[in-house]
């Protein structure tokens, strides 16, 4: 695959809930990439959905939440959006703001934008200060997986260049 295409890629996984830039920036270093432009690419790509997801997810959530095929899966998704919500003003208090960029930027399992933006969204807390916070929190968690990434294929090249 070229250059190109493998940042297509970084792109495209960026933006898919659950695996979002973390899994992107570890794919981008796997294959080469320059993490600077990776990185760039992957807080774009994982940006883009949040304006979505803020203004439609919870009205699209409650929407289906009682129908046939899809009820089970919209209850999931709406049930973990208000308990991230009602967890995060619990923890926060006055400090949602920063506990909403900790939240989106330490990374942990289903602790990315997409449930950030979601719990944001159950919160009323304002979409500009939503996406201001989770701005910052997918810079924070880029910038923890790109080091951690690097250090990792660092480490592995070394014990295979030890070993080869």
């Amino acid at each position: 695959m070229t250059e190109f295409w493998n940042y297509v890629v970084v792109f495209l996984i960026s933006m898919v809930p659950l695996i979002e830039l973390r899994g992107s920036v570890v794919y981008a270093a796997s294959v080469g990439l320059n993490p600077f432009i990776a990185l760039a690419i992957a807080v774009l790509g994982n940006m883009l959905p949040v304006p979505i997801i803020y203004l439609f997810a919870r009205r699209v959530l409650v929407w289906g939440k009682d129908k046939k095929f899809i009820g089970k899966f919209f209850t999931w998704c709406y049930e973990k959006g208000e308990k991230g919500g009602k967890k995060l003003t619990a923890k926060a208090g006055r400090g949602v703001f920063v506990a909403l960029l900790l939240f989106v930027g330490i990374p942990l399992p289903g602790t990315g934008a997409w449930t950030g933006t979601l719990a944001a969204s159950f919160l009323d807390f304002g979409f500009k200060k939503s996406t201001i916070a989770v701005l910052l929190g997918v810079l924070l968690a880029g910038i923890i997986m790109t080091v951690g990434s690097l250090l990792a294929v660092m480490g592995v090249t070394s014990v295979f260049n030890f070993f080869g």
